[in-house]
């Protein structure tokens, strides 16, 4: 399996890094972390769960801000988004660390760590780099980018001021404050689901008491901001592949949401803490996608399964693929200069049209095809 990041030099962990903005200061003298739904409570000296936000000399510090341990030129349809800027590609950046602690994660060894590593690099040249690579864009991936959120802010801004646009793949698991400093310089972003959200897997296999802040988070992003978002469920099998908890989280994307909203299935493959389980059947992925047709979601997708037929995008008025896929790379794109199908004009909610020539060499085709979606 290939890796889809690169391990940076390693830096002093004692590194103030910069003051945190999201906090709150508390009676008791401890500090309040608002950039995620674990809302930690920190004493002097002490970290956050994640392992990159502490208390030293009574400020709420940012110890990852400018360390980057890990960066990949991506593309978008590998984070998953496909309805946001499609065939273009992203340089994907992290820190360490993670506010969730999932037993199947394939980055763990960046998430899970709870060392200050990476590359010092500040918002400038992060934006030079990836200008200097030809990508359209900046992805915060690998770990839960909220809580670096104040150095995505940064980074962010200046990649607006040369053009570029910016996306979060994240788990939702956010808090209005770090929603409002995404409303500042986020265009766009895939909220990742584990289990359909079901109460007793995130709590056994995340971490979390249960999904309640993500549901949350995700209403609060549609009606505050101007983010697209696409929405994936990693379904897990056994323990995460509930159909009653994915119709749930279907229900809940055609009403607060709305129809036109794209849902990923992604196939689970086994990693980290779960090596004993097998891959998700694809029967059961499109048992997943079946449930989310039925109740109105006009753009169902699966993933980690290339070659599949519901790679997909089909018209929903005349079932025409307008976009054909594999894996990663768009195979034709069958939609005319407004984005309405070529058949019969039905008008598919696609922002952008593809930046790539769409038969790349067969260097790029392999890079693209064989890796897996962020989870």
């Amino acid at each position: 399996m290939l890796k889809v990041y690169v391990v940076l030099l390693q830096l002093n962990n004692h590194c103030l890094g910069k003051e945190a903005e999201l906090f709150l200061k508390l009676p008791n003298g401890r500090i309040k972390c608002t950039a995620c739904a674990r809302y930690c409570e920190i004493p002097e000296g002490k970290d956050g769960l994640c392992g990159i936000r502490g208390v030293a000399n009574g400020k709420l510090q940012l110890y990852a801000y400018g360390r980057i341990i890990a960066g990949h030129i991506d593309p978008i349809e590998k984070k998953p988004v496909t309805h946001y800027m499609p065939g273009s590609s992203i340089y994907s950046i992290a820190t360490t660390g993670c506010n969730w602690l999932c037993k199947y994660c394939q980055n763990y060894d960046i998430s899970q760590r709870r060392k200050i590593e990476g590359t010092e690099m500040t918002p400038k040249r992060v934006v030079k780099t990836a200008i200097n690579y030809g990508v359209q864009g900046i992805a915060y991936t690998y770990n839960e980018p909220s809580i670096f959120i104040e150095f995505a802010k940064d980074c962010g801004i200046e990649a607006h001021k040369k053009g570029l646009f910016n996306i979060f793949v994240s788990n939702g698991y956010d808090t209005p404050q770090s929603i409002d400093m995404m409303s500042k310089f986020l265009d766009c972003i895939t909220v990742d689901f584990k289990g359909s959200g079901e109460e007793k897997f995130v709590r056994q296999y995340i971490g979390i008491p249960n999904s309640k802040p993500v549901f949350e988070s995700i209403k609060q992003i549609k009606e505050t901001t101007n983010i697209h978002i696409e929405i994936t469920d990693l379904i897990v099998p056994q323990v995460g592949d509930n159909l009653e908890a994915a119709r749930k989280l279907c229900k809940f994307i055609y009403n607060e949401l709305g129809p036109d909203t794209p849902i990923h299935f992604l196939r689970f493959h086994p990693d980290y803490k779960m090596m004993e389980f097998e891959s998700t059947p694809i029967d059961i992925l499109e048992k997943h996608y079946v449930i989310a047709k039925e109740e109105g979601l006009r753009f169902a997708y699966l993933g980690n399964v290339p070659g599949h037929f519901l790679e997909n995008t089909y018209c929903p008025e005349c079932n025409n693929v307008v976009v054909k896929r594999y894996g990663f790379n768009i195979l034709s794109w069958n939609l005319d200069s407004d984005n309405c199908c070529n058949q019969c004009k039905y008008a598919i909610p696609i922002k952008g049209k593809p930046v790539e020539s769409l038969n790349n060499s067969s260097t790029n085709k392999r890079n693209r095809y064989f890796q897996f979606i962020d989870f």
